[in-house]
């Protein structure tokens, strides 16, 4: 970590085609090895596969897949006298998003469809209907925060 100061913050711009900031941050997130352009052609293909499935607005159907597996609670270790203990602490804001963002993408690609397209648009969709590894997983967080309430007043 730096000493003298944080890093700064940089500006995101919207992407081109739904003009949005969280859709520009998942194709970052897509992106392996610079490759940007083919990260958007698989983001906006399975955005037409879920408009083609769901007939509704595919936007909405990922900013609620997105918002479903946000966590609340996280643990993080902490170290007491020798003793290492799973500390349950609330996750801050751009963190759940990035966690939400994290984990729809490596379930996804987990999945067992043919093609990327095919595994991020029944993610999102079974994501946005509270089913799913990525829902999974955020629950598994919450149990563990849960299952370590009694360190939590080794918080800092």
């Amino acid at each position: 970590m730096a000493r003298r100061r944080s890093a700064q913050k940089r500006e995101i711009l919207p992407d081109p085609k739904y003009n949005d900031k969280l859709v520009t941050k998942f194709i970052n997130n897509l992106m392996l090895d610079g490759k940007k352009s083919l990260a958007e052609k698989i983001f906006y293909s399975s955005m037409d596969l879920i408009q083609s499935k769901e007939k509704d607005d595919p936007l909405a159907l990922f900013k609620k897949a997105v918002e479903n597996t946000k966590p609340v609670l996280e643990v993080k270790s902490r170290r007491v006298g020798g003793a290492t203990y799973q500390v349950p602490v609330e996750v801050r804001s751009d963190r759940k998003q990035a966690l939400s963002i994290r984990w729809l993408l490596s379930s996804a690609t987990a999945r067992t469809e043919r093609t990327m397209e095919e595994r991020l648009a029944n993610e999102l969709i079974d994501a946005a209907n509270k089913r799913g590894a990525a829902i999974k997983k955020k629950e598994d967080v919450h149990r563990m925060a849960e299952a370590n309430k009694a360190f939590a007043h080794y918080r800092w």
